[in-house]
């Protein structure tokens, strides 16, 4: 409530603003169909630092990528995008939510993006980016109302956001500068995909402007599933008053969309580690198929209510929000002040696919169970026909997987941010002086149930759930389910109801002298943590006859169910100081070099809910090292501008401590949760540039990095790199661009990386190519053609085994194999 109090204090200060005048004559207005037209202003950075500045005078490595630019690319969901952006590691084998995302050699140790922070219009989506099963991407969405997504990376992120010591990536909307707007239809011709966006806005006088657009969709996707799982669509609008030296916005956001979950899947691999050879399972493609089929959908179990409920995987991850803000900047005796204040409400139900190991059909009643058994199937059109191991599918292949079942009753997320700034003459120099707070509220309310189930591994959307039989006929599994404890028994169902609020206050100086710039910033961030947990225990299970047919299956013995005097605290307090200091000097109208040097440091969040760190008996912070990780960081770069060419050069280092939860893999094949604690440094160099001659431009970006592993709590893994971290990622992005048509292809790719911490199995680089065509047949028309993964490169982006298994087989998520859009856009 913190956060509330502040707001209601401040609304004097807010009213306090000037009135509404307009005084200066408005500059000449552009049309959508001309702004789809125009070169990309790319000098100005506004995402992570005190105030606008030209990037040539601002210590920081930037980027930007306006709507133009990603209307060729092609890509709609967050992930495929940010694998455009130089430094940024994202992992996109997991379908359109919920991927992993790292940046400059920071490690990978668990999911999602913990050391990045996804903002929308300059406030976060979620104040922690790495809770398991519910990344911020979750309720984040990309259509025509973005304008541009902008990133900063290290530097003055630590300082200027709170838990994003690595760098932030913001999706600034669409405001109304420009009049009227456009749809767009597009459609998938090798997949099935139907979609809609439309975006639309301008003034209604002088001094009052708005914008409003969405998309809607519905599809199968780039997977045969077999089922129309993704469907849905988001709508956002703004409207902004202008007055003398300022403005006041109001923004809402509605999101109702559901995705598909790809899971890890089977994959042959041979040859040796440090030269393997990955193939596709015979029937199943890793490129085109999912397990996520329609035969593997309805799961008894019991909610979070302890009532019996049932889930289907077919649901996928559905993300609800809707989201409120005001954003107003205006001059006060000599002041600029700024007050962005946004509450989203934000639930959803997530359903997904997680693989954890594949055997041979014959082994399954064994690695289940420990006895012989027989196999039938349990779903699908040959449910209860019995099944011969050796020759199912043509594979003889079993896969042992995993729903993860995530009831979100409340990520609600209020965030405010304050700032004021003032520039001073001091002696030949200017001081620019910024002072601001940040408030946050995150809630943390959900519950989650594991149930570990059977079934074959076979494409087209076909794979079914198997039951296991002891040889006296007696039922073993229930439709497929193992059962309904989990994996590990005991806390295969939690409830977890924690709320997170953040208070930070900052400031920063910037002292221009002529060519010379010097600064320093420093934010102070406190957390309090408070609310319980709860998850089961091996013994708290209860027996249900789901189907009544009197028979009692051992798997429906097994229903956990979480007794209330099972709930424990949480309740602890946190602080630390994040600080950045940086030198900029223009040697040029073109030319620019700066070198900083930072503080920052990430709460721990849910990485440490359910562990050793936190008391069971008062919710105290028992090992206070694991209340936040500390990350410092250098840099170093130089920056070129002129007339159709730039150029971007950051050498960086950094160290980071972590505490985590990763799933690795056993001696039995199967992948489980662990904690972690380790310790990490990378240093590397980032480079960015592009080149535009007549018709012709290209982009490109390359980060190249060597990290290694400095702590561990295994001392074999100290001196490895980090599990999936390539020495070398890049971008490039040519293309030829006339009156009549655009054609060109935006490339990303990887060299080879670690599979695992332990440095034995490699997963392969690859390179996909987005190839694409636009082509204008007459003035506000647009005809296009996108290639996603043209030449259908099987892209690895995760293997679960350390090393290369007996078996052959392993469980990895690659990037889908090639998809083709049409579309047509229309301007108005």
């Amino acid at each position: 409530m913190r956060s509330l109090y502040l707001t209601v204090a401040l609304a004097p200060l807010l009213l306090a603003a000037p009135s509404f005048a307009q005084t200066e004559e408005p500059p000449p207005r552009q049309t959508a169909w001309e702004a789809s037209r125009a070169r990309a202003n790319d000098d100005v950075v506004v995402t992570g630092v005190a105030k606008a500045r030209d990037r040539l005078d601002s210590a920081t490595s930037t980027s930007s990528i306006d709507d133009v630019e990603i209307s060729k690319i092609g890509a709609y969901s967050i992930t495929d995008l940010f694998r455009t952006i130089p430094g940024i590691r994202a992992e996109a084998g997991g379908g359109d939510v919920n991927g992993n995302y790292t940046i400059r050699g920071l490690p990978m140790v668990g999911s999602g993006a913990k050391y990045l922070q996804f903002q929308e219009d300059g406030l976060p989506v979620m104040e922690f980016g790495d809770i398991m099963g519910v990344i911020p991407d979750y309720f984040l969405r990309y259509d025509l109302s973005v304008a541009q997504i902008e990133s900063i990376r290290g530097g003055s992120a630590s300082t200027f956001a709170s838990n994003a010591p690595g760098g932030v990536i913001n999706l600034i909307s669409n405001t109304g500068e420009v009049e009227g707007g456009s749809f767009q239809a597009s459609a998938g011709l090798d997949y099935d995909t139907y979609r809609g966006d439309f975006s639309y806005g301008g003034h209604l006088s002088d001094t009052l402007r708005y914008h409003i657009g969405g998309f809607y969709r519905e599809g199968e996707g780039p997977r045969e599933s077999g089922f129309k799982g993704n469907q849905g669509g988001q709508i956002k609008a703004n409207v902004t008053k202008e007055f003398d030296g300022g403005f006041v916005r109001l923004e809402a956001k509605f999101l109702d969309d559901a995705v598909t979950s790809y899971g890890p899947a089977p994959l042959l691999v041979s040859g040796t580690n440090d030269d393997p050879d990955y193939t596709s399972v015979a029937g199943f493609s890793i490129k085109s198929d999912t397990l996520t089929a329609r035969n593997t959908n309805v799961f008894p179990l019991i909610n979070g209510d302890n009532v019996l409920s049932e889930a289907n995987l077919n649901d996928g991850n559905r993300a609800v929000v809707r989201a409120v803000g005001f954003k107003t900047r205006f001059k006060l005796h000599g002041w600029t002040i700024s007050e962005h204040m946004r509450y989203s409400d934000q639930s959803g139900t997530g359903n997904i696919h997680f693989g954890l190991a594949a055997f041979p059909a014959a082994a399954a009643p064994f690695a289940l169970g420990g006895r012989p058994g027989t196999l039938s199937y349990a779903s699908g059109p040959q449910a209860g026909q019995a099944i011969n191991p050796a020759t199912v599918n043509g594979n003889g292949l079993l896969s042992y997987s995993m729903l993860v079942r995530n009831e979100l009753d409340s990520f609600n997320n209020f965030t405010n941010d304050l700032r004021a700034s003032r520039a001073w003459t001091i002696g030949a120099g200017e001081l620019t002086t910024t002072l601001g707070v940040y408030n946050a509220e995150q809630d943390l309310k959900m519950n989650r149930t594991l149930i570990p189930f059977l079934q074959d591994v076979t494409g087209g959307g076909r794979s079914a759930m198997v039951n296991i039989f002891n040889l006296n006929g007696t039922p073993r599994t229930q439709d497929g389910v193992v059962n309904f404890t989990g994996p590990a028994a005991a806390g295969g169902k939690s409830r977890t109801d924690v709320t997170y609020s953040v208070f930070a206050p900052y400031g920063s100086l910037n002292y221009r002298l002529g060519k010379l710039a010097v600064g320093g910033s420093l934010r102070f961030d406190s957390g309090d943590v408070s609310g319980t947990t709860a998850s089961n225990r091996a013994t708290d299970v209860q027996t249900i006859d789901v189907d009544n047919d009197g028979v009692l299956s051992e798997a429906e013995r097994t229903f956990a169910f979480i007794p209330s005097t099972n709930a424990t605290p949480v309740d602890y307090s946190y602080d630390y100081t994040s600080y950045s200091v940086s030198a900029n000097y223009r040697f040029s109208q073109n030319f620019s070099g700066f070198t900083r040097y930072s503080k920052g440091a990430r709460a721990a969040a849910s990485a440490i809910l359910y562990s050793p760190a936190i008391s069971t008996v008062d919710g105290s912070l028992l090992d206070a090292d694991a209340a936040y990780d500390p990350v410092k960081q250098a840099e170093i770069g130089a920056k070129f501008r002129t007339d159709g060419l730039f150029a971007n050069v950051t050498g960086f280092w950094a160290e980071i401590n972590e505490t985590n939860q990763q799933i690795l893999t056993g001696t039995d094949g199967i992948a489980r949760p662990a904690l972690v604690k380790r310790g990490y440094k990378a240093i590397g160099a980032e480079f960015e540039g592009g080149v535009r001659r007549g018709p012709f431009s290209l982009s490109a970006g390359a980060t190249i990095t060597s990290a290694e592993i400095t702590e561990a709590e295994d001392s074999t893994l100290v001196g490895n790199t980090p599990r999936r971290q390539a020495d070398v990622l890049y971008q490039l992005m040519p293309q030829y661009d006339t009156d009549l048509f655009t054609v060109g292809a935006s490339i990303v790719g990887t060299t080879e990386s670690y599979a695992q911490d332990t440095n034995q199995l490699k997963i392969p680089g690859y390179a996909t190519v987005n190839a694409f065509l636009q082509v204008r047949p007459v003035d506000r028309v647009v005809l296009s053609l996108n290639a996603n993964n043209l030449f259908d490169e099987m892209a690895i982006t995760s293997v679960s085994a350390g090393s290369l298994p007996a078996s052959g087989i392993v469980t990895a998520q690659a990037l889908p194999g090639r998809t083709v859009t049409a579309a047509v856009r229309f301007y108005f």
